[in-house]
């Protein structure tokens, strides 16, 4: 007489029997275990178990099924198809192995991700931000052969870190990074901090620059989102409203820290390929997406919305400035004035600079200065120059001083000085574009 079926093997009346192979769709692109798994991670960004989240209930990452899918793909005729019940998470999960591929395979050779040293990727990561790559690999290397370790730079006096810095702008990050290496030597022994805790208690370093030095040099699931990064995420999840601002700028970086905790080892390749995506595929304008290892799971490529996402914010309105700038020179010297503390450019280094108000009229007061103090002359010709909204147009004109020694706020550099001094962008320029030997 054959045995009995343990009670825990009989069919179940209106339920297939467990012990059958689950039903597929075959036209699935995931597998059992990748959407197990992505389902675990999405529960896990929500903050909520998954079999407590009600039906059609929302969370950060976009959730749509009814049901579990594993469950739900178990359930015989009634089962979803996993396209249509799995998180979108799941879908770039399964395209991180393919944005990492490309990564490797055609990464632009930059000299920063030759090294593994977290003060040098620190260092390149405060340039890098509102900076061209191109602009930053003179200035990177220069300022490593000048200060090659993080006691040299925080026993540099500040003019010398502005004058190196100059022509990069938003000198507040000079300023903030001669601090926070100050910090790192005194209170860390003059490496940088393991722990995201204490990487953003430094001075200017924020959440991304946390992420990015810990990741890359020290290896560690460290999550990170710029400019690159959102755009990414916003086309590839069909996310719409300002990345900038929350509650979409919190769902990103739940995202960001979902994706990478899905790697062993590999998070700083993952957040650079992230950053390489946005940077050279899925650009702001004319994204070439034929190109993309991500496309086929891309939200904004199914629904032809490339060119709608991100969602950004109105820009400043463009403010047009017209000044003139006076070149003044005795004796071989050629006279400075330093900018007031507080400002734009503060503590730096110009030729004595007045704005016309309103553009296109006279100078408003003679440069800025005592009427004894100088006297313009011939226009020699034009600069143009760019701060952040502000487009400046500078009049450059030879002139003269109507007094003899020292004054506050004015000094006299000769010209082999003037090249090592700290000088703002535009007065670079005037050096560059030869005023001074005209």
């Amino acid at each position: 007489m054959p045995a009995a079926t343990p009670a825990s093997r009989r069919p179940v009346k209106g339920r297939p029997n467990r012990r059958r192979p689950a039903r597929i769709n075959p036209s699935a692109t995931v597998t059992r275990a990748a959407a197990r798994k992505a389902w675990a991670a999405a529960a896990s960004v929500a903050g909520t178990p998954t079999s407590s989240r009600p039906r059609g209930a929302c969370n950060p990452i976009n959730v749509t099924p009814a049901r579990n899918p594993i469950s739900s793909a178990r359930m015989g005729r009634r089962s979803y198809r996993y396209h249509r019940a799995v998180s979108p998470l799941s879908d770039a999960i399964l395209a991180r192995a393919n944005v990492l591929a490309w990564y490797r395979r055609t990464r632009r050779d930059l000299p920063w991700r030759r090294t593994r040293d977290a003060y040098a990727i620190w260092i390149s990561e405060a340039m890098l931000q509102q900076t061209r790559v191109e602009t930053v690999r003179g200035y990177w290397t220069r300022f490593l052969e000048r200060f090659p370790t993080v006691e040299a730079l925080a026993a540099a006096e500040e003019a010398e870190v502005l004058a190196l810095w100059s022509g990069l702008g938003y000198y507040g990050r000079a300023r903030r990074l001669l601090a926070a290496a100050r910090v790192v030597t005194e209170e860390h022994s003059g490496r940088f901090p393991a722990t995201r805790v204490a990487a953003e208690a430094l001075p200017g370093v924020g959440a991304y620059t946390a992420g990015a030095v810990l990741s890359i040099a020290y290896g560690l699931p460290e999550a990170l989102v710029d400019g690159n990064v959102a755009r990414v995420f916003c086309r590839f999840f069909g996310l719409e409203g300002d990345p900038a601002r929350d509650p979409l700028k919190g769902d990103l970086w739940h995202r960001a820290r979902a994706l990478v905790a899905e790697g062993e080892g590999d998070a700083g390749d993952w957040n650079q390929a992230l950053m390489e995506l946005g940077a050279r595929v899925c650009t702001a304008r004319a994204p070439t997406c034929e190109a993309c290892p991500a496309a086929d799971g891309c939200a904004a490529v199914r629904a032809g919305r490339t060119a709608e996402l991100p969602q950004l914010a109105a820009a400043r309105p463009v403010r047009r400035v017209e000044v003139d700038l006076l070149l003044v020179a005795r004796a071989g010297r050629w006279l400075v004035e330093r900018r007031p503390p507080g400002g734009a450019m503060a503590g730096l280094l110009q030729f004595p600079t007045v704005e016309r108000t309103p553009p296109g009229g006279e100078p408003s007061g003679l440069f800025a200065l005592p009427d004894d103090l100088l006297e313009p002359g011939e226009l020699l010709g034009e600069v143009r120059h760019a701060i952040t909204h502000h487009r400046i147009r500078a009049r450059v004109r030879a002139g003269r001083a109507g007094y003899r020694g020292a004054r506050e706020g004015l000094g006299w550099l000769r010209r082999s000085a003037l090249v090592d001094a700290e000088l703002t962008g535009m007065a670079r320029k005037v050096l560059r574009a030869g005023f001074l030997e005209r």
